[in-house]
């Protein structure tokens, strides 16, 4: 069993005092002073408010999300908190509360590894989201503006365009770090005093400590979490910035430019040899101080020209440098598409076109602020001709190929010469005869998504 903390001694002895000695108890940041009520309200009853619930509430069902381990969706959470909500208040505010364990869901990585998820119920997300509305005002007067992943008004987008500006103030080395399982292996204790460097709240501090230990269950296996704030909470996020706030101060402070996207950190130098100086150091930093590990394999000092940063890497023009998708992205794409695509999944072509569209639009909403008509362009051409070969191999009987054919505008002499051809799948799809036929204006009448159309719709949006 773990010791119990500080915080928690406080927590147990907050609720003996009882309710009306509990509404003594609210926020302070000891980095502004604050007082330990903001406007005559407890950080309790900041959190339990009717219209910060509403509002994580609402936050939660936008977001759906599968169940975690009750089994509840989040259609059946608002029956369930109307009739189990004034109890549910009574036990956060006595400090009783207890979250659910997380249901443990791995997904595969695009290396071949996993990623672990937890999935926590829907009644524990909409409290996390309670909590972390009323927390992030006050962490994001602290964190720093080269942090972009999970805060407030700023994207992935906005980090590209910080790296663009460096790499054209002559910052033209990256130390690319990686950080071996990070969102696994934050350090518990750690945690609790960084925050409580700026909400010192007893109540709040015992609440987020019982959610980091809540466990976790692995199919029928309960596996205690003495660390880490797994991914899929919706106070994880915030949680894990606050974490990596303590680089950022330290990077500021020794005068470094960096980028930092949730635990994606890029340092910027001027020359190698600056690089790999700053990385032994900020490897010691991270290991010794924040005991996170430091994947050497992935760790790297290198050109922006080259490296991947968010899916993508910098090009340089005479304009100066701008952003593309990077080489391992555009494989990966071009890879899930020719999944899509195998000939033998037996999908409808509406169901095809329908998959296409929304993995596509979504790609081209994020890369396309990078340079790639080119690519789209090459991307399009090769993509046609993998629904050319999907349509060809559909028609799988002679008799059926002589009728599409005709259908198409084939004269029948045509359409049987062709119909009876012993070429392969793919050579066919490239043939003059179905490229006159399932011409591209056709394609995109069925559905097709048209790559080049919809990147300049949305770049000249």
């Amino acid at each position: 069993m773990r010791p119990s903390q500080k915080t928690e001694h406080q927590a147990d002895h907050r609720r003996r005092i009882g309710m009306e000695g509990q509404e003594d108890f609210g926020a302070r940041s000891t980095a502004s002073g604050e007082r330990a009520a903001e406007n005559g309200t407890s950080m309790m009853e900041r959190v339990l408010s009717r219209k910060n619930l509403n509002q994580a509430y609402l936050r939660v069902k936008r977001n759906k999300g599968a169940a975690g381990m009750d089994g509840m969706t989040v259609e059946e959470a608002l029956p369930y908190l109307k009739e189990h909500g004034d109890e549910l208040l009574v036990s956060l505010r006595k400090g009783t509360y207890k979250p659910a364990p997380v249901k443990r869901v791995e997904i595969p990585k695009p290396d071949g590894s996993k990623r672990k998820l937890g999935v926590p119920t829907v009644v524990d997300r909409m409290i996390q989201q309670a909590v972390a509305q009323v927390m992030m005002p006050t962490f994001e007067r602290v964190f720093s503006d080269r942090s972009y992943g999970f805060r407030p008004h700023r994207r992935a987008h906005d980090a590209i365009r910080r790296v663009m500006a460096l790499y054209n103030q002559g910052y033209h080395y990256v130390v690319d770090l990686d950080l071996k399982a990070y969102f696994d292996t934050v350090n518990h204790d750690l945690l609790m005093k960084f925050i409580s460097q700026y909400i010192d709240d007893p109540w709040l501090l015992h609440l987020i400590r019982r959610f980091l230990t809540s466990g976790a269950m692995n199919g029928r296996l309960f596996e205690a979490t003495t660390k880490g704030t797994p991914q899929g909470g919706n106070l994880s996020p915030l949680l894990a910035n606050i974490y990596l706030n303590e680089l950022d101060q330290l990077l500021t402070a020794r005068g470094h430019e960096f980028v930092r996207y949730a635990d994606d950190c890029n340092i910027y130098v001027k020359s190698r040899r600056a690089g790999y100086r700053v990385l032994v150091s900020i490897t010691r930093f991270l290991e010794k101080d924040l005991k996170v590990t430091v994947n050497r394999q992935k760790t790297q000092v290198g050109s922006p020209l080259k490296l991947n940063f968010l899916g993508f890497s910098l090009g340089v023009s005479r304009k100066g440098a701008y952003a593309r998708p990077s080489t391992k992205t555009k494989k990966r794409i071009k890879r899930t598409l020719k999944q899509v695509t195998k000939r033998n999944r037996g999908r409808s072509l509406d169901v095809l076109f329908r998959e296409i569209r929304l993995k596509m639009r979504g790609w081209l909403q994020y890369y396309g602020m990078g340079q790639m008509k080119s690519f789209i362009q090459r991307l399009d051409e090769w993509l046609r001709s993998r629904i050319r070969q999907y349509i060809w191999k559909s028609w799988k009987k002679i008799r059926t190929r002589l009728r599409k054919l005709r259908k198409l505008g084939m004269s029948e002499a045509q359409a049987f010469t062709f119909a009876n051809t012993r070429k392969g799948y793919w050579r066919t799809a490239h043939s003059k005869t179905l490229c006159y036929t399932l011409t591209n204006e056709k394609l995109e009448h069925l559905g097709l998504i048209n790559l080049s159309k919809t990147l300049r719709h949305i770049q000249s949006a």
